[in-house]
């Protein structure tokens, strides 16, 4: 069984996945985030051929640890997933992980156009790699 993150956008909704020991995280998509009927249609797709237990969310957080009106949005994110799904879902701070995945993709040459498209699925597994190396 596999852990999926998701990074939460209001446009974009990045997707990663775990490796079946629990240990690397490897970037796998992204998805529109509108229509939610189509998101949530591939959503489901993927926690079934990838055989997910546990769905962890970016929640965002301020640098002083407070929660602001991005953190609000991702709440009610959850609360729409938790009604859909029956996988446990799990949020997870994720400060600093779009600005850490631009930085990477950068360093690693990645043309601006092209780093849009890769940005959000690299955040998600920067989020979940977080999350493995604390298990």
């Amino acid at each position: 069984m596999r852990i999926l993150a998701l990074d939460h956008g209001t446009k974009r909704i990045g997707v990663a996945v775990s490796d079946e020991t629990k240990t690397i995280a490897q970037p796998l998509e992204y998805i529109a985030a509108e229509p939610f009927a189509d998101f949530l249609a591939r959503f489901k797709t993927l926690l079934v051929d990838k055989e997910i237990d546990l769905v962890l969310i970016g929640l965002p957080r301020n640098m002083d640890g407070s929660y602001g009106p991005a953190a609000q949005k991702v709440e009610a994110f959850v609360a729409v997933l938790r009604g859909a799904i029956t996988i446990p879902i799990k949020t997870w701070d994720e400060r600093l992980t779009s600005a850490q995945a631009n930085r990477i993709l950068i360093q690693g040459k990645v043309r601006r156009d092209q780093r849009k498209e890769k940005v959000d699925k690299m955040a998600a597994a920067i989020l979940l790699q977080s999350y493995l190396d604390g298990i």
